[in-house]
């Protein structure tokens, strides 16, 4: 091990004695340590719309490498808000949604934070809608001034799941058992070792039903939908965009570009405002359309170890509540 260690240390500083001045820049552990900082994609004026991206499913969990660890979305997410709030030039907050959703709890400390920036600077926040924006997706783009579909977005979803693993049947087929000892008859409700009861189904619908209302009542709050379309949407069906836009779900139909100039209109911007990014990392060519604030690898850097090692297979949840599409999400 150590005489491995050794000649790859050996072989980077031979890369860099050959390069010289052009050495490529070597990241051991990654930079997702690295503060954030502002880079501008479009525009020059001094006003700015801010571009927030939200890919992947919304979590909370800190994400454990072998050394150091990386941010949860909704740090990272927050992080940006908050340094928002303290530069008055940020007009407007463009919210660039990816996501099938995640954890109800996640999804609805980014609902409350993003109401919170709202009500703290008075400024504009558009929600773009990318790929998928469905569940917890859309959940919090719901605090949004305007919401824009790209034309192939799908969107809906709105609903709430319980997971909850069984391994029973295995260790039927392998002889294994679970001893439980416990002081309430519904101590351990939900555990993966037995078959649920018929009252604990009722308790966890139960559960369910009202954090569906919660997200259904929101629905009806910021978006003006009649009766019947809530009756609709409640069935907690997908949608593509021409679809959503009928029932009331999203404001209008356009691309990235276009949720950018929403953004200005809406804040009384310039339209030539500054469409800026808060990143770790600068990127040659930046656009709109990088959804990444961190460096994960590239022609002109060598990430030697990669921190970004999954504590769980992919697709796997833990037994929990999800605003979350799941098809989406690769669980089944």
């Amino acid at each position: 091990m150590k005489t491995h260690l050794n000649s790859v240390l050996f072989l980077l500083v031979l890369m860099v004695a050959i390069s010289g001045c052009a050495a490529p820049r070597i990241s051991i552990f990654g930079n997702n340590g690295e503060p954030l900082k502002e880079y501008t994609l479009q525009g020059s004026e001094m006003k700015k719309v801010l571009l927030i991206p939200v890919k992947g499913k919304i979590n909370d969990d800190v994400e454990s490498g072998l050394i150091r660890k990386k941010p949860s979305m909704v740090q990272e997410i927050v992080a940006q808000l908050k340094k928002a709030e303290k530069d008055k030039d940020v007009g407007a907050v463009l919210l660039v949604i990816d996501s099938p959703g995640g954890s109800v709890t996640a999804s609805d400390v980014l609902y409350h934070e993003i109401v919170q920036f709202k009500e703290k600077t008075g400024r504009k926040v558009v929600a773009a809608m990318m790929d998928v924006a469905a569940s917890g997706g859309y959940y919090i783009a719901l605090p949004a001034d305007a919401i824009v579909a790209h034309p192939t977005t799908i969107t809906g979803s709105v609903g709430v799941l319980f997971l909850q693993p069984k391994v029973t049947g295995l260790m039927d087929k392998i002889g294994v058992e679970v001893q439980v000892s416990k002081s309430g008859a519904n101590k351990d409700i939900g555990s993966p070792f037995r078959a649920a009861t018929a009252q604990e189904k009722q308790l966890i619908q139960a559960m369910t039903d009202k954090l569906a209302l919660r997200f259904l009542d929101l629905v009806s709050q910021h978006r003006r939908i009649d009766a019947k379309g809530m009756t609709e949407i409640a069935s907690a069906n997908v949608y593509l965009a021409d679809e959503a836009k009928r029932l009331g779900l999203v404001d209008r139909i356009g691309y990235l570009n276009d949720a950018v100039d929403e953004a200005r209109r809406l804040a009384g911007l310039d339209k030539d405002a500054k469409v800026v990014v808060y990143r770790r990392e600068k990127y040659e060519n930046d656009t709109i359309y990088n959804m990444q604030s961190a460096w994960t690898g590239g022609d002109d850097r060598i990430v030697l170890i990669d921190l970004g090692l999954p504590t769980s297979m992919e697709g796997e949840l833990s037994t929990g509540f999800y605003y979350l599409w799941p098809t989406a999400s690769g669980v089944r």
